[in-house]
């Protein structure tokens, strides 16, 4: 399993390809990009900030999660911190299973799950202002997975 929490871009194409294995299937990828806008409102740039050593802990929990209920091979979790420009890359997940199937339901679970559980908070700056975003509703479809 590779967890991290990095300053730079994040290599996608590295990542991938570090994630595969003879056995596998299928190899899901997520990859969360900043847009140029969020409800209508025209996006500059995003902030990320977390409370990194608790961050961390709990996107290996939640990788160990994945395998253990989806029996998947492995899991790549890694997002961004700092300021991050439209286009870049904010958060990277791959899931590698010997079935698509597992792959797809562990890549969703794990990028939901993270958005609403993990301690990383994003700031929008926008051109009329900036928030602190509250994230996403947790997806009522897999809500039952992920307690």
């Amino acid at each position: 399993m590779k967890i991290a929490l990095l300053r730079e871009p994040i290599d996608i194409a590295a990542l991938q390809q570090e994630i595969k294995s003879g056995g596998d299937g299928a190899v899901c990828v997520f990859d969360g990009i900043v847009r140029d806008n969020t409800r209508g409102r025209e996006t500059l740039h995003l902030d990320y900030e977390a409370y990194e050593e608790m961050a961390l802990t709990q996107m290996q929990e939640l990788a160990q999660q994945a395998v253990a209920k989806f029996g998947v091979r492995d899991v790549t979790l890694v997002h961004r911190l700092g300021r991050l420009t439209v286009g870049e890359t904010s958060v990277l997940i791959a899931v590698a299973s010997a079935h698509r199937g597992a792959a797809f339901e562990a890549c969703r679970w794990l990028i939901d799950t993270l958005k609403k559980q993990v301690p990383i908070w994003k700031k929008e700056q926008f051109v009329d202002g900036a928030v602190w975003a509250d994230g996403e509703p947790f997806p009522a479809e897999i809500a039952g997975v992920a307690s």
